[in-house]
């Protein structure tokens, strides 16, 4: 049977192999049997034993020599030995043997007794062993997949906080992220006592392009706008789309209303000019109208920073568009 228990009697003896054979035969095992050391070594290649009876005084090589290979070998390390030793050579051999790596001996002639006693010793460990190496088969097995598990939850869930997030077109942070960071900021200035700056853009043009190319040219403008405001601003910096073609530009660490005008116009200019549309197959000629607010000059909170933003943005609407616009003090 294959869940049996595999033992090697190795012995040069056919008699004392046969002797052992019969005193086993009621154990629930496979028993394998080798004539030499040789033969015991090969026989270690093909099977995993649960024990080895290895005599000691063998023609050619010894017991304690196959001990050793044995021991020096990484699948065959651990598999116990039990040496076979005439009585008369009992005290030296027991010492060498537990030098070379033996776990016990039995002395000649054999007592069937003391020899079941240790045997079934033996096979006890190593069916609890088994059972334990399965159980932990089985625990790793669900660990893996607990783990494939829980890498997908946290795949799902950050997909889910991606969307909720960002804007399905073009990626952008959405107007609940800009908020966060918005807030973020101000918290970060305060503590720091530094400036940032709050841009609202729209795109001119975009209603044009919307009614007369259609919806794929509308989306392709949207997409080719997103790709120029993110390349356009530094990496502590965060654009969002608002929706339509409203966007949002929090200006990280700005030093004052010089740098914010700046790093406005710098990035106004980027959204000037032909857009093409490869997926509409057509180009665009836009502008961008963008005002700016200054923290902690036009506002110092959330709400008062849009508002001045916003409102600087109408400004330049409101004198013809095309530009950009830092927000007034007191207007």
């Amino acid at each position: 049977m294959p869940d049996q228990p595999k033992i090697l009697v190795v012995d040069d003896l056919k008699a004392n192999r046969m002797a052992m054979r019969h005193l086993l035969a009621g154990l629930d095992i496979q028993l394998h049997e080798a004539a030499s050391g040789n033969e015991a070594l090969m026989a270690t290649l093909d099977h995993d034993y649960a024990l080895i009876l290895l005599d000691v005084q063998m023609a050619g090589m010894d017991g304690f020599e196959v001990a050793e290979l044995l021991r020096g070998e990484a699948r065959t390390r651990a598999v116990p030995i039990i040496f076979v030793t005439a009585a008369l050579t009992e005290e030296l051999d027991s010492l060498k043997g537990c030098e070379v790596g033996a776990v016990d001996y039995i002395t000649k002639p054999v007592n069937e007794t003391i020899l079941l006693a240790k045997v079934r010793s033996f096979l006890e460990l190593y069916r609890t062993r088994r059972e334990l190496e399965s159980a932990l088969a089985r625990l790793d097995e669900k660990n893996a997949t607990l783990q494939a598990e829980i890498a997908e939850r946290t795949r799902a869930e950050e997909a889910a906080r991606f969307q909720a997030t960002h804007d399905a077109l073009t990626g952008l942070p959405n107007r609940l992220l800009l908020f966060d960071r918005l807030e973020t900021a101000i918290e970060r200035s305060r503590r720091n006592q530094r400036n940032f700056a709050l841009g609202y853009l729209d795109l001119d043009g975009f209603k044009q392009v919307n009614d007369g190319l259609g919806h794929a040219a509308r989306d392709a403008l949207l997409v080719e706008a997103a790709r120029r405001l993110r390349s356009g601003i530094r990496a502590s910096d965060t654009v969002a789309r608002l929706g339509g073609d409203e966007f949002a530009v929090i200006f990280d660490n700005v030093a004052d209303v010089a740098a914010a005008e700046t790093l406005g116009g710098q990035l106004w200019e980027r959204l000037t000019g032909p857009m093409t549309l490869p997926d509409a197959q057509a180009t665009a000629e836009i502008g961008a109208s963008l005002g700016l607010a200054l923290y902690p000059l036009h506002g110092t909170t959330a709400d008062e920073i849009m508002g001045q933003a916003d409102a600087a943005l109408y400004a330049v609407k409101r004198a013809g568009k095309g530009g950009y616009k830092l927000r007034e003090s007191g207007g």
